[in-house]
């Protein structure tokens, strides 16, 4: 006989108000941290009868957090209470995220990005971010990017889940003779090791690019083996089981923070592929045209001016299918040139 998953029987297919699993949420999170708090446990039972919405409510919010875990128990509560409130926050939100999608989260929770969901720092298509940390490092989130920070007294680690970073990396101001916290960051194929610099780190699906421009970084592959240093004007790409040689930085490597794309004779394809980033949707072209050379710097916070731009210089035709899906198509009309542009 089947047995029903506690997650999809009875009233957890009910719809309820986002107010109250937003609520119910924060109350399991405040209890799990306060369990032997009485006035705590009373106010929470005043909540839960207030209205059938709350004691559902309260009920979804137990189910999810038993089938996956994401507010700890109160034996080992000591380790989130002594994390920033981002910890809390992020639990949270993961509740919320999965109470209100369940119960067809539940199927499809190992193949949605949660953890990218989850991060404490995050960038939409198009959009950067600049962060201070506690110890002084300055970073700069590229477009699309999810990270998560966790300082404690025993490391600095960035946890990148998706996108690409720049870090201009500070001193660590707890640091002794005796007591070391190195500035790490973490990607899919392993980790880089900050030994006081300004570098960028881009992870991408085969392996993470690592660009340094001021001081040495040390390259931690996931299967360990060879750990390779990277000086300043340096770049490197990693993959899970080795690293490979250093070559020469891409000056403009960087120029991403700045609000720019600089092109020095890049195939059209490969630009495309970059302006693609910061917009959302298709952006193709015709292979015909994918090796014709584009030079110049433009400015990422209008991609579209960018696109309009192109058949000034170059035989191209801009089609937009919809806002989402733009197609670069060859103009028969006009002879091949490169496209040269300036701010």
């Amino acid at each position: 006989m089947h047995t029903a998953d506690p997650l999809t029987f009875g009233q957890s297919r009910e719809q309820l108000d986002r107010a109250a699993i937003r609520e119910a949420a924060q109350w399991l999170v405040r209890l799990n941290e306060s369990a032997h708090d009485p006035q705590l446990v009373a106010e929470l039972a005043l909540w839960r009868v207030r209205s059938k919405q709350h004691e559902l409510a309260w009920c979804r919010a137990q189910q999810v957090n038993d089938k996956f875990g994401l507010v700890p128990r109160q034996r080992v509560m000591s380790v989130l209470t002594e994390r920033s409130e981002l910890s809390r926050r992020r639990a949270i939100r993961s509740l919320v995220l999965l109470m209100t999608v369940f119960p067809t989260g539940v199927a499809g929770y190992q193949v949605l990005p949660w953890r990218e969901w989850q991060a404490d720092y995050r960038t939409r298509t198009g959009q950067q971010r600049a962060l201070t940390l506690n110890d002084g490092s300055e970073l700069t989130l590229n477009t699309d990017t999810a990270l998560d920070v966790q300082f404690d007294r025993h490391q600095r680690l960035i946890r990148l889940h998706r996108g690409e970073l720049l870090i201009d990396s500070g001193a660590d101001p707890l640091q002794t003779p005796d007591s070391q916290r190195p500035l790490r960051v973490l990607t899919r194929h392993g980790g880089v090791r900050a030994l006081g610099t300004r570098f960028v780190v881009r992870q991408q699906r085969e392996y993470t690019l690592v660009q340094v421009f001021d001081g040495v970084v040390e390259i931690e592959p996931r299967s360990g083996g060879r750990r390779p240093q990277i000086q300043a004007g340096q770049q490197l790409r990693f993959g899970s089981r080795s690293a490979g040689l250093p070559q020469p930085v891409d000056p403009h490597g960087a120029d991403w923070a700045a609000g720019l794309l600089v092109a020095d004779r890049l195939p059209l394809g490969r630009f495309l592929a970059e302006l693609g980033r910061y917009r959302p949707g298709l952006l193709r072209c015709d292979e015909s045209i994918a090796s014709l050379p584009v030079s110049g710097a433009f400015q990422l916070s209008n991609t579209d001016q960018v696109l309009a731009s192109l058949p000034c210089s170059l035989p191209v035709k801009v089609v937009y299918r919809t806002r989402y899906w733009v197609s670069i198509s060859v103009d028969p009309l006009r002879s091949p040139g490169g496209y040269q542009h300036a701010i």
